[in-house]
């Protein structure tokens, strides 16, 4: 066996690029640049096609695929025009018929439209009574924090639930002379038992999610129900602080929630989580099913503690605050009694 004059070269693979290189042919090819820096190799490349190359081409498939949907809501909407000037244009009961039908439905559109937009106006008007609350206790001025105070006795009068603090903030805000006990009042008073109403809808909606995670065998049934929940979660909150919103209200109200969220952090949100399923190994060993459920719930009380803390026309004064921990407790203590009477049975 005889060993060749020039033994091989020794070479270095890139394993993010899939490139080979021969150091020795580009050192002895490579010719210098200015300043006796050395120019830059020319060896090949072997790798797989980037996305810009991929891309390259008229996409036929997507193409296919715009065109096709375009043409059949073309033809649904040729289809609909035709039908609704053709039953129009009759004078028996089918063009009386339709068109009762498309006067109410076009009344039923305008009146759901009109709701919306009172529910986006009432939102704002929460905002606007949280954000000069908040101007008057940082001035510390008196004046300010009457007209709020004013302002947002207005705003609750009429109503059933609140009819026993309005009398009680009445009665004793005569005494009050001193920055920020006025609106300590009115909390205490007026927000805070909706504090409590709003605390109950949100611990019933994280164990209606927690059951039916728990028996649902469809994730996408879950997924859906959950969502719809959310949203039927948020409403009620929002209605209950008088905001009275419908779906586009709950949904802005639901992405300023999600804002919120982000803001305050997702360590915080894992760290709670964490800080209450960690130690509740034995339920996840016991059923899987029901510490999923439990983390779901979890997830809505969150989102319904962070809602009510959002809505509410005043921060968090002389009213006790709602606690994420204390909601998901209860909703353990239920849901555990529940799966131990499911295992005695």
């Amino acid at each position: 066996m005889t060993t060749p004059e020039r033994p091989r070269a020794p070479r270095a693979f890139s394993v993010d690029e899939a490139v080979i290189v021969d150091t020795v042919a580009s050192d002895t090819a490579r010719p210098a640049g200015k300043a006796g820096t050395p120019a830059a190799p020319d060896t090949p490349r072997y790798g797989l096609p980037s996305r810009a190359d991929v891309g390259k081409g008229v996409r036929w498939g997507a193409l296919f695929l715009s065109a096709f949907v375009s043409l059949t809501l073309l033809a649904l909407g040729v289809w609909f025009a035709r039908f609704v000037s053709v039953t129009l244009a009759r004078n028996d009961w089918v063009g009386w018929t339709a068109t009762g039908l498309l006067v109410l439905g076009g009344l039923a559109l305008a009146v759901m439209v009109l709701k919306e937009l009172v529910g986006l106006a009432r939102l704002a008007r929460l905002g606007r009574f949280r954000r000069e609350a908040e101007a008057a206790l940082r001035d510390r001025d008196i004046a300010k924090e009457r007209k709020a105070a004013r302002r947002l006795v207005t705003f609750m009068k009429g109503r059933g639930d609140t009819a026993w603090g309005l009398a009680r903030f009445k009665e004793h805000q005569g005494d009050l002379h001193e920055p920020g006990k006025l609106l300590g009042l009115a909390d205490r008073e007026i927000i805070a038992p909706l504090d409590r109403e709003a605390r109950r809808v949100v611990l019933t909606s994280a164990k209606r999610i927690s059951v039916v995670t728990a028996l649902s065998p469809i994730a996408f049934v879950t997924i859906g129900y959950v969502l719809v929940e959310n949203v039927r979660m948020l409403r009620r909150v929002a209605t209950l602080y008088g905001g009275q919103p419908g779906l586009v209200g709950a949904l802005r109200l639901g992405a300023m929630v999600v804002g919120h969220l982000i803001a305050a952090g997702g360590v915080a949100l894992t760290d709670d989580l964490l800080g209450q399923f960690l130690g509740q190994d034995l339920v996840r060993r016991l059923s899987r099913r029901l510490g999923e459920g439990l983390f779901n719930g979890a997830l809505t009380a969150r989102i319904g503690a962070t809602a009510i803390s959002v809505i509410r026309p005043l921060p968090f004064l002389d009213a006790e605050p709602v606690r994420v921990r204390d909601i998901v407790k209860e909703l353990f203590r239920k849901e555990a009694a529940a799966e131990k009477e499911k295992g005695e049975t």
